[in-house]
């Protein structure tokens, strides 16, 4: 009989039972389906034994000194609708860490969603501006995105959903769920969930500077202040703010960003009240963004964000509510400095919910509602208002002498159940969404989804599920209107059903993932160009109209990592990974078309290569391949390889970033060039509050 280690690792802080460990303020249960590589650049690792459930010996990795569990099958993975360990937990779900963003040469939040290989990242510009993110061959306007657990969304246009007042540094986790996820974070989570959560960090502060080609520069500020506040409690103040600019490495692609976030968190007995505040200012200039004919556009995002979050305890009653709001500012120019084709967009979501949740014999249950008001004023899009409705724009912008003249609100009211039955080798997850909304009609709808996970060993846990969505069209897709484009206030909102297999493996120095999917949606929504419409016609002349139509996909991921610094400590490579995807679509349009915008250019293979070193000391380079093959008339495959060399001391780091090495000419969009190698250089410096 193998002895038993009595050793018992301390748990990992980030994870949690803060809100924004995990999941947890999202509620919902997740498995951590990719563990953090790059974290093993900085720790010594050794392999101990501990005594998993059930009396399951598995190995856990321990940094010395540090008491870092590596291993997170036993780890309480809150965060979910009810909180369950990795090892209970029934869906997989991929996770960036600290460790791995720190080691990336990423400018932007979105430029770090580039190494998930299930993420498709179609930048127009560098630095984040202009970003459309999608998952398993979805379009951008079908994933949802949070922070910290609160959904940022926009409702106007999916353009302007991956637009963060964050820098990378801000940030302690990137989790990405793939798949429908209706009945935990509502209809609009149509192919998949992105949250991204920041740092809990406490009496410190962190500088960065950057500068490089192209009149490139950036600093960000971050503090973070704990302090007893009377017979309240704790609170803690966590603040950063951050400005970047560049004259542009490509025609026409200067852009300004300002940004700044605020958490506050107040700790009373077993009650944990949560405030986030964020603002970003981002004017740029969009070369090709929407169309070949104009090459000077412009364009201006502003953005408010507010969310107050409480977690207390009545009995065996946990409660978690929720209160949110959101406002957008968009100015749009087709010529800069030009009033032809200038549009003005003030959108507004704003809501509250509420999650309980319980234990029992017989597992744990959770219940809760949500309610969600949608609403935009607009030069261009929206219903006609009558004069004494008209209101003036708002925002850094704003003209007084113009006025929004159309509009639309929709309010979406939702109550979810679900149910997790926890046996020894089994987890059985079970849930429904009702959902309403008033944009659609006054009928409840029912979304329900059952997620299963099999242990059938130690290094081995199996996954199933099937889960159902629906997506309301975007604001733009209903009424926007303009040269060679053309909305459609009559679409029907976007349906899917969805099953997905995965596995996974993981023991001492390795770690293999493995999932497909298949996915059927109906009235799907694109932008395309029909066929009778377009006979005769030049080019220059197609209109591209919203409408709907059918999809089927299917997909598979898969992803091999070898941590030879797990096994060997003096190893010069810490860690090694590869990762593949393919997606294959069927499409039929009810009506025949020449060309789509968007569901026609789905990416059909993405492979992804990390490698993480340690040359010398504390001297550490990180080299990231990617090679994307894209489908649509006239996308190219193309690969880029980006790097990081860093030497990283206790307090302060210096690095130098490459992006795009070998200098390759690629187009995220046909139309659209993206920069060449770009070198940059910074630093950061941590000190004491």
């Amino acid at each position: 009989m193998t002895n038993k280690t009595t050793t018992n690792p301390v748990k990992w802080k980030r994870f949690s039972r803060a809100s924004y460990a995990s999941f947890q303020s999202l509620h919902r249960v997740i498995a951590v389906g990719t563990l953090a590589v790059a974290m093993l650049q900085s720790v010594s690792l050794k392999a101990k034994t501990t005594e998993a459930p059930a009396g399951i010996q598995r190995p856990v990795l321990v940094a010395d000194g540090d008491s870092l569990v590596l291993d997170l099958e036993g780890v309480e993975v809150l965060g979910s609708r009810v909180p369950l360990t990795a090892e209970q937990a029934p869906r997989m779900v991929t996770v960036l860490t600290a460790t791995e963003i720190a080691a990336q040469a990423a400018p932007s939040v979105n430029d770090l969603l580039e190494s998930v290989i299930g993420i498709d990242v179609r930048q127009r510009g560098e630095g984040g501006v202009q970003t459309d993110v999608s998952v398993r061959g979805g379009t951008f306007d079908q994933v949802t995105i949070l922070l910290n657990g609160v959904n940022i969304s926009s409702p106007h246009t999916g353009h302007l959903s991956a637009d963060f007042p964050l820098s990378p540094q801000d940030i302690e986790r990137i989790e990405v769920l793939e798949g429908p996820a209706a009945r935990v974070f509502g209809t609009s989570a149509f192919t998949g969930v992105i949250n991204i959560v920041t740092k809990r960090d406490t009496d410190e502060g962190t500088v960065m500077v950057e500068a490089g080609q192209y009149g490139y520069a950036e600093g960000n500020l971050r503090l973070a202040k704990s302090h007893v506040a009377g017979s309240l409690g704790t609170m803690t103040h966590r603040l950063s703010g951050g400005y970047a600019r560049t004259d542009g490495a490509t025609p026409n692609s200067d852009y300004q960003q300002t940004r700044a976030f605020y958490q506050g968190e107040l700790q009373v007995d077993s009650t944990t009240v949560d405030l986030q505040l964020g603002y970003s200012y981002k004017p740029y200039s969009a070369n090709t963004f929407y169309g070949a004919a104009s090459t000077d556009q412009w364009e201006s995002n502003e953005r408010y964000m507010a969310a107050l979050s409480v977690r207390t305890k009545a009995g065996l009653l946990h409660l978690a509510p929720q209160v949110f709001w959101n406002r957008w500012y968009d100015h749009y120019q087709w010529h800069k400095d030009s009033p032809a084709g200038e549009n003005f967009h003030q959108v507004d979501t704003y809501g509250l919910a509420l999650n309980a949740w319980f234990s029992s014999r017989w597992g744990k249950t959770s219940f809760g509602a949500e309610m969600r008001n949608e609403g935009i004023l607009s030069t261009k899009l929206g219903k006609a208002r009558e004069e004494d409705e008209w209101v003036k724009t708002g925002g850094a912008d704003r003209q007084s002498h113009i006025y929004y003249k159309y509009g639309d609100d929709r309010t979406n009211l939702s109550a979810f159940l679900e149910h997790n039955l926890i046996l020894n080798d089994w987890t059985f997850s079970l849930g429904v969404l009702a959902n309403r909304n008033s944009g659609l009609d006054h009928k409840w709808r029912f979304y329900p989804g059952v997620d299963i996970a099999w242990r059938p060993a130690t290094e081995w846990k199996v996954f199933a599920s099937w889960n159902m969505a629906l997506r309301m069209p975007t604001f733009t897709d209903l009424y926007y209107s303009g040269k060679g484009i053309e909305g459609n206030s009559t679409l029907s909102p976007e349906k899917t059903n969805d099953v997905s297999l995965g596995a996974r493996y993981r023991r001492h120095g390795w770690r293999a993932e493995a999932q497909v999917f298949y996915s059927h949606k109906s009235d799907m929504i694109d932008w395309v160009v029909y066929a009778d419409e377009a006979a005769g016609l030049a080019t220059a002349d197609w209109i591209y109209r919203s409408g709907n139509f059918r999809l089927d996909n299917v997909g598979v991921e898969t992803s091999v990592a070898w941590m030879p610094a797990e096994i060997w400590e003096t190893s010069p490579l810490t860690s090694l990974s590869v990762q593949w995807a393919f997606i294959n679509e069927d499409i039929d349009y009810y009506r025949p078309v020449v060309s789509s915008k968007y569901a026609m250019e789905y990416l059909r293979h993405k492979v992804v290569i990390n490698t993480h070193w340690r040359l010398w000391s504390k001297l550490m380079l990180t080299l990231a391949w990617r090679w994307q093959d894209r489908v649509g008339t006239g996308n190219q495959p193309y690969g880029l390889l980006d790097g990081r060399l860093a030497w990283t001391d206790d307090r302060w780091s210096v690095f130098i970033d490459a992006n795009n090495l070998t200098d390759h000419t690629y187009y995220d969009y046909s139309f659209i060039p993206q920069p060449g190698r770009w070198i940059k250089v910074g630093g950061t410096f941590k000190f004491s509050l």
